[in-house]
């Protein structure tokens, strides 16, 4: 009886959490940092002030990485994978190679593997991850575990008042502004789930290409004309008319939530899928926008905000990537051993981030990383890079490399290749091109690389390694350092001050990431613990 009584609790206490929890994704289409007035490189910035609302319920990251075009960015989060595990690495253009294969497992399969028929699970706008030829692809969001669809399935609308609308595997013909009816198709959506948990992946338009006049009633840049000489000459100012134009479409997503009770129940998840295009680049380097792995092309904005965040109106400066989303929602629904359902063939990048919105952990992953590659390559453009905390290095499918400290130089005017290295920039190299080839499986480092004369005590001499018990940090014994030792799922293990010794002994056995920081000197280092 007492343990029929225990029982009853649990179900009791974990039914009616399960049952309230809803997670809505918001996509916006090429959108960066700089134009949302709350971000630190915010400059000619559009007036959203319903997106600003979701600061003071969540956490904003400064730090978010994503792929530098709309379907592998998009690919990555339905998946947890890199593009070059899933092979999307561009834009999937009609009747290409490179679309995502319908055999990954998702987000709504893991879903309703979780919970079958218990969460509605729905696709709406923007698909860009198959081509919409044969029209028998038409269907493939619902084949990969939505319950329902509708939007556009291609990557660009030809007209934001006269596109190409797919419902459930069936295309029409839509004259509404594309913003606002998928909007209406979410709030419609979300009504007829009632009382039952849902997940909303809402991908709009906005504020992609072509650059419109939106519908008045949806903007306050009452001067603009419309005109296709006007648009051209001012594509700033209709950008931002498009994005005033989605932030006020959300807020009448969050009031219907509001009006349906939903609200508090609902987590938001609010992110840009690559950088702004070059046409509204803000930055005066050239070519270093959408397209490129340059930080303008991966920076995007990232909040979440809801029941789920603990201490909420908090920034972030943990490193993360857009594959980050696939875990974090999983976990969201209470899907812990989500693990458990995935294939060892196809291996999982994600790393849930719901330690850090629950205020348990102030970072989930030492580095991040993301990739471009085409269809026909383009050797010059093509590549892979990855970052740390303070140093991003890129290596270019042709060969080059360059190399950037993103806290003194965060638009990456000055490649530190061109000059010699530090010894506190040739240990970051070392560890983030050791870490890139360690994951995609190929050598990058290069060896040859000149470093300056430094003295025996401004680099760290960190032994044993493999430790059992001590580890020693050989570092200028007269000041002190701070170290941190990292899982590598991103955990915080154990962290504090010495002077040489660390005491490993009750570190578990395995591999681990070892930060060392003094006077404004890092040094990162894969230890390994044996017992």
């Amino acid at each position: 009886m007492k343990l029929l009584f225990l029982l009853l609790c649990c179900i009791a206490s974990f039914a009616p959490a399960n049952a309230q929890r809803n997670v809505i994704l918001i996509i916006a289409d090429d959108l960066g940092t700089d134009y949302l007035g709350f971000y630190e490189d915010r400059a000619d910035t559009a007036p959203m002030p319903n997106i600003r609302k979701l600061l003071a319920r969540g956490v904003r990251f400064q730090n978010t990485m994503s792929a530098p075009l709309c379907s592998p960015t998009r690919a990555g989060i339905l998946t947890g994978r890199y593009g070059f595990r899933t092979g999307v690495g561009a834009v999937v253009e009609m009747g290409t190679v490179g679309s995502l294969d319908t055999a990954e497992m998702t987000i709504p399969r893991l879903l309703n593997l979780f919970a079958p028929s218990g969460i509605a699970k729905a696709n709406i706008g923007k698909w860009h991850l198959q081509s919409p030829m044969p029209t028998s692809n038409l269907i493939f969001p619902n084949r990969m575990g939505y319950d329902h669809y509708a939007g556009n399935f291609s990557g660009q609308l030809a007209s934001y008042t006269n596109w190409s609308k797919v419902t459930n595997g069936v295309s029409s013909t839509s004259t509404a502004y594309a913003t606002t009816e998928t909007a209406n198709d979410a709030i419609s959506w979300i009504k007829a789930q009632n009382a039952k948990p849902f997940f909303l992946w809402l991908a709009f338009n906005a504020p992609h290409t072509p650059f419109h006049l939106p519908p008045t009633n949806l903007h306050s840049y009452k001067t603009l004309s419309g005109s296709t000489a006007d648009i051209q000459a001012n594509p700033k100012s209709y950008f931002k008319a498009s994005l005033e134009a989605l932030d006020t479409e959300i807020g009448r997503l969050m009031d219907s939530l509001q009006a349906l009770k939903k609200l508090d129940s609902t987590d938001i998840i609010f992110i840009g899928d690559n950088g702004n295009t070059q046409s509204v680049a803000q930055i005066t380097t050239r070519n270093r926008a959408k397209g490129t792995i340059y930080q303008y092309g991966v920076k995007v904005p990232f909040i979440i905000a809801g029941p789920s965040v603990i201490n909420p109106n908090r920034v972030s400066a943990a490193l993360v990537n857009t594959v980050d989303i696939f875990a974090t929602v999983l976990e969201l629904f209470g899907f812990g051993a989500w693990q458990t359902r995935i294939s060892a063939s196809k291996p999982v990048d994600s790393k849930s981030l719901l330690p850090i919105i629950q205020n348990r952990a102030t970072e989930v992953r030492p580095w991040a990383f993301t990739e471009i590659f085409s269809i026909t390559p383009d050797l010059t453009n093509d590549g892979k890079t990855i970052r740390n905390a303070a140093y991003k290095l890129i290596r270019f499918d042709n060969g080059n490399q360059e190399f950037y400290n993103l806290l003194t130089d965060p638009n990456e005017a000055s490649n530190l290749f061109l000059r010699t290295l530090s010894a506190t920039e040739r240990a970051n190299y070392n560890y983030l091109c050791g870490e890139l080839s360690t994951l995609t499986g190929t050598t990058v480092c290069n060896t040859a690389l000149s470093v300056e004369e430094t003295r025996a005590d401004d680099v760290p001499r960190i032994a044993p390694n493999p430790a059992s018990t001590v580890l020693r940090v050989s570092w200028n014994d007269t000041l002190p350092f701070s170290y941190k030792f990292t899982s590598i799922d991103g955990k915080v293990v154990k962290e504090g001050l010495s002077l040489q010794d660390i005491d490993v002994a009750n570190v578990a056995r395995g591999a681990y990431f070892l930060t060392v920081s003094k006077e404004n000197k890092t040094f990162v280092e894969k230890i390994l613990i044996r017992k």
